[in-house]
């Protein structure tokens, strides 16, 4: 798990702005595979579809793996900082009562990589929803049921 220090580093350099389009990686604390659990991913999901409905973001790909998540997304409102602090809260809450645990769940901080408007937008969605594939956890990627992306 990274240091708070190393946490820290990762805003080094971190810029939010509106319209940009982000791909950003969280990871579970000691990459605990918490959501190979179907139900437990899906708690996931419904917070990534709450901060579109909040329009906080535009979802464009994501994919749930059991460790950890993958979001690309166009930042709406607010800033990146604030949108994964506010979805990582969501998840832990969701989780920890459907678990009946409490606690953290997530390592501190996330990583993030703006896209540049050239990068072919199609091609790192197929890229992230290919993680499952990559993993060894599917044959093929309709076989896995935690992802979605706006152009597959």
């Amino acid at each position: 798990m990274p240091t708070i220090h190393q946490a820290h580093r990762l805003r080094t350099g971190r810029f939010s702005a509106p319209g940009q389009i982000y791909l950003v990686t969280t990871v579970v604390q000691n990459r605990d595979p918490v959501f190979r659990d179907f139900m437990q991913g899906r708690l996931v999901v419904d917070a990534l579809k709450k901060a579109q409905e909040e329009e906080l973001v535009l979802s464009l790909a994501w994919v749930v793996m059991p460790d950890h998540l993958h979001w690309l997304f166009e930042l709406k409102n607010n800033t990146l900082t604030c949108i994964m602090a506010r979805t990582k809260s969501r998840i832990t809450l969701a989780l920890n009562r459907s678990l009946e645990r409490d606690g953290s769940l997530w390592q501190h901080g996330f990583h993030d990589r703006a896209i540049r408007r050239d990068e072919d937008l199609p091609a790192v969605a197929r890229y992230i929803v290919a993680n499952p594939l990559r993993a060894g956890l599917v044959e093929k990627i309709g076989d896995y049921p935690l992802w979605d992306a706006v152009w597959l």
